[in-house]
């Protein structure tokens, strides 16, 4: 009989340790539950602030450009009268039409041929082992990086000296330049991770290697290649330096630089609601190609960074 009872309250004893430990272990998982839950909502909170910081000004930009000229400087958010004068305005102005045609005209020129140009050396660099490989991709990414304002001067006495200042050609070549490191790094990461073989088969079918190239590795790369075209015209669309730099009529002017130009009513008069409207004008197409393209775009850079 004692032998019995002890046994039982041994067995009550580890019954008892076993459900101690399991709440120990239930308490601990719900602070850990609790500090991860924290964490969270600290993130969703600072996204939130950075979100709400980053569209304020958008907004007011849009109600600026709904503005008459005489509530411009009223300090209401929301305008009292709203109006289209402003888009109506720049629209029947010769000075933001036509450069608006040369952005579109200079940007889709200068996405074109960075891609182009930028796959079939990115393809080289994949592809073909020579000294100084490594040393290429290198300085591609060093002229990324080289301070853009450091040109302007000898780019200006250079243009003019070969007369190609003040025309589409003048913007193009400093866009290529300035985009094709960035159409090579990311284009390079798609090649690589492209089975040679497939190339093989393609040449036992008698392809040569531009078939190869042009009918079985572009297709397979076609979300890196699209990423970099999105990027490319993104950063052609909104430059401002070269656009301002290059040009001295609208015959080249693209719209940011054009809207440097707008005038007011008088000679004292500022046209804000007019440059509020081309603003949005020129800032909507591509916050909308952006938000349609957003995943394509993630997935390319994330897809060539991960495989490069």
């Amino acid at each position: 009989m004692t032998t019995v009872a002890a046994g039982g309250a041994t067995s009550d004893r580890a019954t008892s340790d076993r459900a101690a430990g399991g709440r120990g272990r239930g308490g601990g998982r719900g602070r850990g539950g609790g500090r991860r839950g924290s964490a969270v909502s600290g993130w969703v909170a600072v996204n939130t602030v950075i979100v709400v910081v980053s569209l304020v000004p958008l907004a007011w930009l849009v109600s600026l450009s709904f503005k008459t000229p005489a509530s411009v400087g009223d300090g209401h958010f929301v305008p009292r009268h709203w109006t289209w004068e402003n888009y109506r305005g720049i629209f029947d102005a010769s000075l933001f039409t036509r450069a608006l045609v040369n952005s579109i005209g200079i940007a889709l020129i200068s996405t074109v041929l960075a891609v182009a140009v930028g796959a079939m050396a990115a393809y080289a660099v994949a592809r073909l082992v020579f000294p100084g490989r490594r040393l290429l991709v290198g300085l591609a990414l060093l002229i990324a990086m080289f301070p853009q304002i450091s040109l302007v001067s000898p780019l200006f006495n250079l243009w003019r000296q070969i007369g190609i200042f003040d025309t589409w050609i003048g913007l193009i070549v400093p866009y290529l330049t300035f985009s094709l490191p960035l159409a090579i790094y990311t284009l390079s990461a798609f090649f690589r991770e492209i089975p040679r073989d497939l190339e093989r088969a393609a040449a036992v079918d008698g392809a040569t290697p531009w078939q190869a190239f042009t009918r079985v590795i572009v297709p397979l790369a076609a979300p890196g290649m699209v990423t970099t075209a999105i990027l490319v015209f993104i950063f052609c669309w909104n430059d401002f330096l070269f656009a301002i730099s290059l040009t001295s009529t609208e015959s080249s002017r693209t719209v940011p630089a054009a809207i440097a130009f707008f005038t007011g009513a008088s000679q004292f008069a500022q046209p804000i609601g007019s440059i509020a409207a081309a603003a949005v004008v020129i800032t909507i197409p591509i916050i909308v190609f952006v938000l349609v393209f957003q995943r394509r775009i993630v997935a390319g850079l994330t897809s060539g960074a991960v495989k490069g």
